[in-house]
């Protein structure tokens, strides 16, 4: 069996995927994968070749927080949509030739160009999302699509979503119709179900994120994606975890953040005024030690599975897959999300008892204060600890039974609605 992943995102979309690829390859599945350029030293790591995909995700979102680029109207995203339409479908359809089937997540445009190659192959397509909310829901509402804001007066969730397939039409129709005529498909009239598809797959622990019943959607909610990290933490990491009690880990992970100097210095500041130290993660973000202090140590690039059993909280941006790592070391988190998906899981931190929402993106000394009061109390560690039991690891190991059982049986790339 030879499976083609696509993941056109950050470090986010990329990980679960690798997840599924060590398990695909314990199955004895070749995999090839597709992301971003940012990420071909990650995927080196695992003998994974990577297709890159345009250009750095990590300098387009720098520029775009940073305030270098201002935002582009929706007639600019729905040209920049067509062009990466062509663009993957070029890129992927010719390393896809010889594949069993397609997973696919990240941006629409992209999805989009891996569904059109299964159906050319006619193999299986399979669409997976990270967190629950971005599918359809009377459970919930959309996420809002830049430039065209949910109207204030309409609290309905299924009509939010009936205007969500309106503006996906409006943003991507005419660009993926467009490309899908010049290979020969049929045109379709609904982007959002298209890509998704009525059966797709949901990477979140039904625990931290359940998908909730009744939906209109057959969703396979398989448990997250979670990749198996060996890796020993640096010697100098490990000196300074063992020369005091356990610190407080603040990091935003593949999330650029404005003013992150500033932001460095207010957390630092915080996680003293609690009588703790600090551990600074610089991610995206870059972050970086507001002084020399012995109390605080940064650091790049490290396994956080091991490092979160040995922290006192993690504050974080609220990612899937670091809102997951942390839950299952059992350790108290603060959220401080900046888009997407984060102000889900922060709700859900601050709703299981296992850590604090912080109230919107922008950290300061005082508000960070107030939330890692409640993170670090003898309550939330001691609910973290409980639900850290709970925590599902065989996701990414169901996902490729799942997978490998649908080439086994013969299906087909669904047929476009």
């Amino acid at each position: 069996m030879r499976v083609l992943l696509l993941a056109y995102g950050s470090r986010g979309d990329v990980e679960p995927m690798v997840g599924l690829a060590v398990s695909l390859r314990a199955l004895g599945a070749e995999v090839q994968m597709c992301a971003p350029p940012d990420f071909a030293e990650l995927l080196d790591g695992f003998g994974l070749p990577l297709v890159p995909l345009g250009q750095s995700v990590r300098e387009m979102a720098t520029r775009a927080v940073t305030g270098t680029t201002k935002p582009a109207p929706a007639v600019g995203l729905s040209e920049r949509a067509a062009q990466m339409v062509a663009a993957t479908y070029e890129q992927i359809a010719t390393v896809a030739e010889g594949c069993d089937a397609v997973v696919a997540t990240g941006l629409i445009p992209a999805a989009a160009a891996a569904r059109a190659v299964a159906e050319k192959l006619g193999i299986p397509y399979v669409f997976v999302a990270y967190f629950p909310t971005y599918l359809p829901s009377p459970h919930h509402p959309p996420l809002v699509w830049p430039g065209r804001p949910l109207p204030p007066d309409v609290t309905d969730n299924r009509e939010l979503w009936s205007l969500n397939t309106e503006n996906m039409n409006a943003l991507f129709g005419e660009a993926i119709n467009t490309h899908r005529a010049s290979i020969d498909l049929p045109p379709v009239d609904n982007v959002r179900d298209h890509i998704f598809t009525d059966r797709p797959w949901l990477a979140a622990d039904p625990n931290l994120g359940p998908w909730l019943q009744p939906a209109d959607l057959d969703v396979v909610q398989t448990g997250a994606w979670i990749r198996l990290d060996e890796r020993p933490l640096p010697a100098d990491l490990e000196a300074f975890l063992n020369a005091g009690t356990p610190p407080v880990y603040v990091g935003f992970g593949s999330m650029p953040i404005r003013d992150a100097r500033d932001v460095a210095q207010a957390a630092i500041h915080a996680v003293r005024a609690q009588g703790r130290r600090a551990l600074v993660s610089r991610g995206w973000a870059d972050l970086a030690l507001a002084d020399e202090g012995d109390d605080c140590f940064v650091v790049g690039e490290v396994n956080q599975q091991a490092l979160f059993g040995r922290v006192a909280a993690v504050v974080h941006h609220g990612g899937a897959g670091t809102t997951t790592t942390a839950a299952l070391a059992g350790a108290p988190q603060v959220v401080v999300p900046q888009m997407a998906d984060q102000p889900y899981w922060a709700a859900r931190v601050a709703e299981l008892g296992i850590g604090a929402a912080h109230d919107g993106p922008t950290l300061t000394f005082e508000s960070l204060s107030a939330a890692l009061k409640t993170a670090l109390s003898p309550q939330t560690s001691a609910q973290a600890k409980r639900v850290a039991g709970t925590v599902r690891t065989d996701g990414a190991t169901v996902a490729a039974k799942l997978l490998r059982d649908m080439v086994d049986n013969g299906e087909r790339a669904p047929v476009s609605p």
